[in-house]
């Protein structure tokens, strides 16, 4: 079942690209957290969603909305995957899609993890959800377009 604008996010534990044990808790001890599932490290697609993320990490910031992708590659191909394109956000990685399927991020087409955008407030209170498996820079469209609208309507938390 997939999660909707209003649900809470489900609790988690994954291990980052160091391989450190990181929960949501931690994650949103900082502010809002954008959790973004896409299907593989170092493909085409992927790399063009996840250098998007990168080139808006600063704006992003300045929201107080931190980042972190996840996929169910491995803690070696995260490594690798942020060293080649230099990205400043952890990656965090569900091998067995434990995650994926409770974010409702499984499968798409029968075989590939759904690409999937949450905003997730500090109360695990998801804002925004947004899927687009073509159009890998409309997930940062999409949150900076809502936090620039809640910057004017108030914070967003």
């Amino acid at each position: 079942m997939a999660l909707s604008v209003g649900d809470n996010a489900p609790d988690f534990t994954l291990a980052d690209q160091d391989g450190n044990e990181v929960n949501l808790d931690t994650l949103l001890e900082r502010g809002p957290l954008a959790l973004f599932f896409y299907p593989k490290d170092d493909t085409p697609g992927c790399t063009r969603q996840a250098c998007s993320f990168r080139d808006n990490h600063a704006s992003l910031l300045s929201h107080g909305v931190s980042v972190a992708g996840v996929s169910r590659d491995s803690v070696a191909d995260h490594t690798a995957f942020i060293g080649k394109n230099k990205l400043p956000y952890m990656l965090l990685s569900d091998p067995d899609g434990t995650i994926h399927k409770e974010y409702g991020c499984l499968k798409l087409f029968g075989m590939l993890s759904r690409r999937v955008t949450f905003l997730i407030d500090t109360r695990k209170q998801i804002l925004l959800r947004h899927e687009d498996n073509l159009n890998m820079n409309s997930h940062v469209d999409a949150l900076l377009k809502m936090l620039e609208k809640r910057k004017i309507n108030g914070s967003v938390d």
